[in-house]
Order: structure tokens, then C-alpha cells, then sequence
């Protein structure tokens, strides 16, 4: 309760977080079950890396939101696509090597 006042109070919670939703990367590495906490609850996280932004974590729910799963064609669908009509797939019979024994 008393980081949820804290937060409430502040906008960020205690340590050194620089505003809400921003972590240095030393912090984030360090406390990554609070950064994905947060993700959760929250709403996505931005990681810095020398005060520029690299990363965010959010959950995986708003990712899918965010990202939705294309279709993937059948596999017979995706060769036939590749058009390799014309392409020579045959090889020689190998006998392998001659060995003197």
C-alpha cells in the first residue's frame, strides 16, 4: 500500500525511476519482475538506454492487440507460391569413393 501512495503521491514509485512507464536499463534489468508487473497493470513500459528509448515490455495481451497473428497459408499453398516450375532438382547417383584397402 504504502508504493501505491507513494506512486499515487509522486507518479512513480520508489527508487530511481525517472517518471512512470520509464525505466534506465540498470533499473529494469534489476527489478524486471516489477517492469513486468507494471506492463501488466499499467500499461507498456519503456526502457532507456542512455536517457534514448530501446525498448518496451507490455503485456502479451496488448501485443497481440497491437500485433494480430496473420494466416499462414497451407504448406502446399506456400511451395506452389515460390513458383520453382523450371527449377532442376535432380543430382547424380552417388557411389560413393573408391578405397584401396
Amino acid at each position: 500500500m504504502a508504493k501505491q501512495t507513494e506512486r499515487a503521491r509522486t507518479g512513480r514509485a520508489s527508487g530511481s525511476r525517472t517518471l512512470p512507464g520509464r525505466w534506465k536499463l540498470e533499473d529494469a534489468k534489476a527489478r524486471f519482475s516489477e517492469v513486468v508487473r507494471h506492463a501488466r497493470e499499467d500499461g507498456p513500459q519503456r526502457v532507456t538506454v542512455r536517457g534514448q528509448d530501446a525498448v518496451v515490455v507490455m503485456s502479451v495481451e496488448e501485443f497481440e492487440r497491437l500485433a494480430p497473428a496473420k494466416p499462414r497459408p497451407p504448406f502446399v499453398a506456400f511451395m506452389e507460391s515460390l513458383h520453382l516450375g523450371g527449377l532442376d532438382l535432380e543430382r547424380e547417383a552417388d557411389r560413393g569413393r573408391d578405397v584401396e584397402l
